[in-house]
């Protein structure tokens, strides 16, 4: 298969495997779009990997924080969603070096970032239903150990496992004992596509602004940016 040592050696060298069906691997990095691009020479994209791979991670970072924590059902899940959400696993693939591995049609390739970051979760997940199937549980086990569960201990120290509107509450509340307040800055469209921006004021002052189609969707997005503000401060 074209390029299928590349693949071997990436295996290897970066993902702790030895694929004994490199065609695994490489299909966990196939788009869909790659597929439509080439139907003559491939025919399969790693979309069936990636729904294999989400339900292999779930178990093992749900086994992960079970055994290591006493905490109550509730905050084990939020802890579980912070580590399986796209960012995290969108963050391990970019730290492994998956991008330039990805097959992709020339249309994807220009795509935006925030489409980019999606693609890489989703191929982490696909990359994880080709380990499991290929190498079995412990090998997969192994390498989420490595390349995510290994990142928790600071995202629970950070509180990033919070969602940002409460994370901001908290860190304002616990530094300058005052709550954030959410305000409209702009509203324009139609009723049915409204686009808003809506400042978070801390003490009377803006320390984010944020931009959605909803408020709620605005108010998280300028979270996200006041927090990234503490984080500068720091």
């Amino acid at each position: 298969m074209q390029d299928s040592s590349k693949y071997q050696q990436f295996a290897t060298d970066v993902l702790g495997v030895k694929f004994n069906d490199i065609g695994l691997l490489i299909t966990a990095f196939t788009h869909r779009s790659y597929v439509n691009e080439h139907k003559k020479t491939v025919s399969e994209h790693n979309e069936r990997l990636e729904f294999l791979g989400d339900a292999v991670l779930e178990l093992i970072s749900t086994e992960y924080l079970y055994n290591r924590f006493k905490d109550p059902e509730g905050t084990l899940t939020n802890w579980r969603s912070s580590l399986v959400r796209t960012e995290s696993i969108g963050a391990a693939a970019t730290r492994l070096g998956f991008e330039p591995l990805l097959r992709l049609s020339k249309g994807e390739k220009r795509g935006t970032d925030r489409a980019r970051a999606q693609i890489l979760a989703n191929c982490y997940e696909a990359v994880l239903g080709a380990i499991y199937l290929d190498s079995g549980y412990v090998a997969t086990k192994k390498f989420i150990q490595n390349s995510l569960l290994n990142t928790f201990d600071q995202i629970l120290k950070e509180g990033s496992w919070m969602d940002p509107k409460s994370y901001l509450q908290e860190l304002a509340q616990s530094q300058e004992g005052l709550t954030p307040i959410y305000k409209v800055l702009d509203e324009v469209g139609p009723d049915h596509d409204k686009a808003f921006t809506i400042g978070v004021f801390i003490n009377g002052k803006l320390r984010g602004r944020g931009s959605g189609p909803s408020k709620q969707t605005a108010q998280v997005a300028a979270a996200k940016a006041a927090l990234e503000q503490y984080k500068s401060v720091k």
